[in-house]
């Protein structure tokens, strides 16, 4: 497969836009890049993750279903995605003093290699990683 970009982008469909922008705006610090009016009803905030963007996305008609919260051993299917920090201590503090949810403190997994996941308002995990 031939790619146009060195990154993926992630949609997040939700119920509960307010408290999921402030979530990926204010507290992760995402980098705001547009809002864009959806077809058929709705709308998506864009937020840069380096060459990636997560798409918060609201539908008008607004879903029926809601996916399983929590984390990887919830369900199957999307589970959590990851982003690369320089200070995954400094980042999972902060984050906590702002009342984020986190699923699993920072750890080494690896020598070098540091993790956290953190729980966003609709239950998805997001994992934090410090590679040193």
């Amino acid at each position: 497969m031939d790619i146009q970009k060195a990154a993926i982008d992630l949609g997040i469909v939700t119920n509960n836009l307010d408290a999921m922008l402030e979530f990926y705006r204010d507290k992760l610090g995402l980098d705001f890049e547009a809002t864009i009016d959806m077809p058929g009803g709705g709308v998506m905030h864009r937020y840069r993750v380096g060459d990636s963007v997560v798409k918060i996305v609201e539908t008008e008609p607004r879903p029926p279903v809601e996916a399983t919260p929590g984390g990887i051993r919830a369900a199957t299917g999307y589970r959590y995605w990851t982003i690369h920090v320089p200070d995954i201590n400094g980042l999972v503090a902060k984050l906590e003093a702002a009342g984020v949810e986190v699923a699993i403190p920072v750890k080494t997994i690896r020598p070098g290699v540091a993790i956290a996941m953190v729980v966003d308002p609709d239950g998805n995990w997001v994992e934090l990683l410090e590679n040193s």
